[in-house]
């Protein structure tokens, strides 16, 4: 069970204030399967703005996080697992959510990703589904993860906040 104090549901406002930049970024990766760089540009400030609020332990732990997630995305955007926005934000959004409730994020974002492919394997079975002008509903064999991750960041304060 995830334990916050008061001081610790702070470190969750970063993440809340990423909320317009995360509903952007979903559709955008819907309609258009990209994921604009100034997004996370903007998921990058959010946390440069926050940082003189966040505990230095929380900071550290968080680029540290971040940069260890770099890693493994550039790896999986070289093997043609992510595309390059998704392997750019998801080390972004990580610097926003908090060291304690990293491991609950991955079981948020473990969802979302099961949720988002259902719904979009779901709708591709549709014919009519070939003629959309949304890119992430029509390309067969690709994924919008961008909406996941969305999804992940907008959830996981709230599920944080009814865990505990």
């Amino acid at each position: 069970m995830i334990e916050l104090r008061e001081a610790e549901d702070m470190e969750l406002v970063p993440i809340c204030l990423a909320s317009p930049l995360l509903l952007w970024m979903a559709y955008s990766d819907l309609r258009y399967m990209r994921i604009p760089n100034w997004l996370v540009l903007g998921l990058v400030a959010i946390f440069l703005i926050s940082m003189p609020f966040l505990p230095r332990d929380s900071v550290v732990s968080r680029l540290f996080t971040a940069s260890l997630v770099f890693v493994i995305c550039g790896f999986a955007f070289a093997v043609g697992f992510f595309g390059g926005g998704d392997a750019k934000v998801l080390p972004a959004l990580i610097l926003l959510v908090p060291s304690e409730t990293l491991q609950f994020f991955g079981l948020v974002f473990s969802g979302s990703m099961m949720i988002g492919l259902g719904f979009v394997v779901a709708v591709q079975m549709v014919p009519q589904a070939r003629n959309s002008r949304w890119l992430g509903i029509r390309a067969q064999g690709m994924f919008p993860m961008g909406v996941s991750i969305s999804i992940a960041g907008l959830v996981h304060p709230f599920a944080v906040s009814y865990a505990i």
